[in-house]
């Protein structure tokens, strides 16, 4: 087992009516709020109103529009500049991921003097930030409970892992009963995106048993309860127990003492959703099993077949690269089940920019270190195979 340092601040308040939480956690934090949302759908569903009611005594500006993939400019720019106009105190984030990414991002930068792009870059180490609370509607990135943000900036096609332990939140209010009203095809990309998230950390050199049942124990559930939403998207219990499941997603519990992977897939899909702006999720489901199939060898083999007997049922006694290939197989067949796109052509990529795409992850993400390491010829391989 590996050594660890590891520490999860964040307070998570989980269940239905887990809002009416929300004045006693804000209010040692600040009267200044800047509440931070997307699209408008915590209007539409009722959600931004209730806000606006528990907190009628503080002093509220809004940072709407915020994109998925959210952008550096205008997304994080402008979070930055409204907190340092308004001398904000804390920052409320309602919505998904992407809002919740950006919001942790602002956070850091807004205690920042110089280009909030130093930052994100690692050019310079923060020093603090202000503090985040936040209220999920969507099941998926596990950023309620990790120190992780992803941001896009568009002029040089990067979308950046901005990690850092000033990024966990306070406080996360998770009610599932918000993520009924999540899209179909939204609750099968969130349930590929949670699903990627284990993968990344189940597929490494070394683990321990009791990780191994934990991974395989969250990949399982995912699995049914990702069906199980689909089918009846009101189901409370399903869409509890995938929240909690995506919450544990990255914020390293479920793999304490393993040694690391890189993450592979998701450093390739970053460059897809840089290039095109698709929905994260969709891009991991159509990567990863090309991935599973590319890294196929002696040294990974064993990974496989564990994964293939434990989280399919593979029967254990056949050839080790038959189990392989059926769960891998099986990975492929249960995110089409889902009704995700399961080529690049389906979200709208094509050939034209896979050469530019691939020098863009060799250059940038290190994957020759990886637990099966990647060429820059083999990311042109796997992208090729998913077309």
């Amino acid at each position: 087992m590996q050594s660890f340092d590891y520490c999860t601040p964040t307070r998570l308040i989980f269940g239905k009516d887990a809002i009416k939480n929300l004045p006693e956690v804000m209010r040692p934090l600040g009267k200044r709020v800047l509440l931070a949302y997307g699209g408008g759908s915590i209007k539409r569903n009722g959600l931004y109103d209730k806000v606006k009611e528990l907190l009628a005594d503080f002093e509220i500006y809004e940072f709407s529009g915020i994109q998925p993939n959210p952008k550096y400019d205008p997304n994080v720019l402008e979070g930055v500049r409204l907190c340092k106009e308004h001398n904000i105190e804390v920052i409320l984030a309602v919505g998904g991921g992407s809002v919740l990414d950006c919001s942790k991002t602002v956070a850091a930068c807004a205690k920042y003097d110089g280009e909030p792009w130093d930052l994100i870059s690692y050019k310079v180490k923060a020093k603090a930030a202000l503090p985040v609370v936040d209220i999920i509607t969507f099941a998926a990135t596990g950023s309620e409970y990790d120190k992780n943000s992803v941001i896009s900036r568009t002029e040089t096609n990067d979308k950046f892992s901005y990690i850092d332990p000033l990024l966990y939140p306070v406080c996360s209010i998770l009610d599932p009963t918000y993520t009924f009203t999540v899209s179909k095809r939204q609750t099968a990309a969130g349930c590929a995106d949670a699903i990627n998230h284990i993968m990344e950390q189940y597929f490494c050199e070394t683990s321990t048993l009791l990780n191994d049942g934990f991974m395989e124990a969250g990949i399982k559930s995912l699995m049914v309860n990702g069906v199980k939403c689909l089918e009846n998207p009101e189901d409370y219990e399903a869409r509890a127990e995938m929240m909690l499941a995506c919450t544990f997603g990255c914020n390293g519990i479920y793999s304490l003492g393993n040694s690391s992977s890189l993450w592979p897939c998701h450093c390739i899909e970053h460059a897809l959703s840089a290039y095109y702006d698709i929905t994260h999720g969709e891009g991991l489901a159509i990567i990863t099993p090309r991935w599973m199939k590319h890294i196929l060898n002696e040294k990974t083999i064993g990974r496989f077949v564990k994964y293939g007997v434990n989280v399919f049922g593979i029967d254990a006694g056949l050839d080790p690269y038959e189990i392989a290939e059926k769960a891998i197989e099986a990975t492929y067949r249960f995110f089409e089940s889902l009704g995700l796109p399961m080529h690049l052509k389906e979200v709208g990529i094509d050939e034209s920019r896979l050469g530019e795409m691939t020098r863009h992850i060799a250059e940038k993400e290190g994957l020759e270190n990886a637990w099966a390491p990647l060429t820059e010829k083999d990311v042109m391989e796997i992208l090729t195979a998913s077309l």
